[in-house]
Formats: C-alpha cells, sequence, structure tokens
C-alpha cells in the first residue's frame, strides 16, 4: 500500500505536508492541499486513522453484538444497526456471541480495540453478568435487557403489554383455552411476555392457560406442538414467543390435520419475513427493530446524561390469517 512518503515524492513536497494536508485542522495552502490530494488520487493512497485514535481515544467504531444468525431476528437487528451507525458516520464492527455469560470476554477483545461502545442483540440477563461487564467501562447498550448497571443500558420492547395484548386478541378470537410457547424463562422478554399473558387470561373465567418455556427455535415449536396435541383439552389459542417457534408448532399441526384459524388462532412474535408467507399468515409483534437501533444508538451517543431505566419502545400487532 502506498504510504505519506510516496505522495510526498509525488507530489514533491515533504512528508510533513502530506501530514498537515490529511490531518483534522491541518494547517495548509489551498494549492499545497489540492497538489497533495491530487497526488493521493493517483497512487491510492488513504492516510491512516490510527494516530489520531491514539491521540483522541476515540476511533468512531461502534461494535455491534449478535447471537445465532439462524434467528431472522438477529439478523433483521444486525441490519438495523449498521444502517443506523452508517448514518451517524459511524463504523461497525460485528460480534458473534452465543450468550450473554459470553460477552465479558467479548468485551475484553473489544476494550483493546479501541471501539467506542457496544449495541448488543443480547439482553443482559443477571446482576452478576452486568457486574463483569461493568470492570471494563466500555459504554454498551443492549436490547430486552433485564439489568442496567454504571456501563449497561437498555432498550426494552413493552413485551409484558404485549403478552396481554396477545391474550386479548386470541380470546376475543373465539379462544378459550390458551397455551403460551415461549423461549428461555431466565431472558427477560420472554419472560415479561409470559407474565402478561398469563394475568390477561387470569382474568377470564371460562378460560385455562397452560405456559411452557423452552428454546428460540423451530424444532422446539415443533415438540411442544407435539405435547399440546396429546392435551385431553387442546388449546384453541396460542401466544408463541417469536415466529421460528410458532412456525414449528403450525407444522406439526398441519401434519395433524389442524389449521389456522379454522381449529385453533395462534399469534407470534419478531414479525420475522416469512411471517407473511402465505403457508404461515401468521399475526405477530413487530418489534420496530429500526427504531430500537435508533434509540439504543441515541442512549449510546448520549450515555453520560441518561437514566439507567430502560427505555421503552412499543411492539406493534400485526395482524394475519391466523388470528
Amino acid at each position: 500500500m502506498p504510504t505519506s512518503h510516496d505522495v510526498a515524492r509525488e507530489a514533491g513536497v515533504s512528508q510533513s505536508a502530506v501530514s498537515r494536508v490529511f490531518a483534522e485542522g491541518g494547517s495548509v495552502s489551498p494549492a499545497m492541499r489540492a497538489r497533495v490530494e491530487a497526488a493521493a488520487a493517483r497512487l491510492g493512497y488513504r492516510p491512516s486513522r490510527l494516530p489520531a485514535i491514539m491521540r483522541s481515544g476515540k476511533s468512531g467504531i461502534v461494535a455491534v453484538v449478535v447471537g445465532g444468525l439462524y434467528n431472522p431476528f438477529h439478523t433483521m437487528t444486525l441490519e438495523s444497526f449498521v444502517q443506523a451507525l452508517s448514518a451517524a458516520g459511524k463504523q461497525s464492527l460485528v460480534v458473534r456471541v452465543e450468550n450473554d455469560r459470553d460477552l465479558d470476554g467479548a468485551l475484553g477483545e473489544l476494550v483493546s480495540l479501541k471501539v467506542d461502545g457496544v449495541l448488543s442483540a443480547l439482553s443482559v440477563s443477571s446482576d452478576e453478568t452486568a457486574a463483569e461487564l461493568d470492570r471494563h467501562r466500555l459504554p454498551m447498550v443492549t436490547l430486552n435487557s433485564a439489568t442496567c448497571s454504571e456501563w449497561v443500558r437498555a432498550v426494552n420492547s413493552n413485551n409484558e403489554q404485549a403478552g396481554q395484548q396477545a391474550a386479548e386478541a386470541l380470546y376475543h378470537s373465539g379462544s378459550r383455552h390458551f397455551a403460551a410457547v415461549l423461549g428461555p424463562v431466565d431472558t427477560l422478554s420472554h419472560y415479561d411476555r409470559a407474565v402478561g399473558f398469563a394475568a390477561a387470561i387470569s382474568v377470564k373465567r371460562d378460560s385455562t392457560v397452560s405456559i411452557s418455556h423452552g428454546a428460540y427455535d423451530y424444532d422446539w415449536g415443533r415438540r411442544e406442538g407435539e405435547r399440546l396435541l396429546g392435551l385431553a383439552i387442546r388449546p384453541d389459542g396460542i401466544f408463541c414467543g417469536n415466529d421460528l417457534i410458532a412456525s414449528g408448532l403450525v407444522d406439526r399441526w398441519a401434519e395433524a390435520g389442524l389449521y389456522a384459524p379454522y381449529d385453533y388462532r395462534i399469534i407470534g412474535f419478531d414479525n420475522m419475513p416469512f411471517a407473511a408467507w402465505s403457508r404461515f399468515g401468521l399475526t405477530s409483534f413487530d418489534q420496530n427493530t429500526a427504531q430500537l437501533a435508533e434509540t439504543a444508538l441515541a442512549l449510546l451517543s448520549n450515555f453520560n446524561d441518561q437514566s439507567i431505566t430502560p427505555l421503552i419502545v412499543p411492539a406493534r400487532l400485526v395482524k394475519r390469517g391466523s388470528c
């Protein structure tokens, strides 16, 4: 790669003149600037940002942490984060980790890379994890996190209210025997969705409800769908923690000759692209990843001026044929 010395020789100037041209606020005449920039363009020279990063301690790079990309919600979130950062003139460094317990090791590496902060699609589920993350003194904003701390902030969906809304929508569609098939119980989003769903059903005297927690994926939806088929009273109103779970259950029940909305009603979460496919026509909650990302970036950019209390971005129920 061409160096500043190559540009200096090409332009017939000193290396220090080249440095001043590409330094922010560098003092140089317009003629000299044009001469050096033309030489740099001919050679394909791009100045290193490292000296400025070392001087200021700011790189303009934000790490984006995502979980397993088998989950379309993570890819949707990643795209929204990257777009929001690009619009703000920031660069993205993508990091994949399995869960919040792996965040500590990842952040240690990110500190050494001089990133300005972290946006994470993974939640922080415990005070212990937050305390470990605080050791790195690196500003971090997570989605749907149960915990905030000195260096960790959160932007959450209104998960409990969404669970309540799902229950009401299923009830008013004619369902009376309910099931919620959700992801891990130790994640804020799926726990709160269960709480809201169960609370709304508990006041319906003519109704029953079953809550189960498992994985985030299609296979969990199929397995739980199999179990629900064997119940003496089969649920006719089902709320799933995400659309992957819902699609697994829908496929398993279709194999048994049961179809929504004729034999049961079902609602998913995350409004993944396939939810709109005619095969599913799945009613689902849209978390509005673009607004989540913009809110998270604004929180990261004004980190010290913000309350530790999580910010809330409401999820929107997108109605389709399944309910």
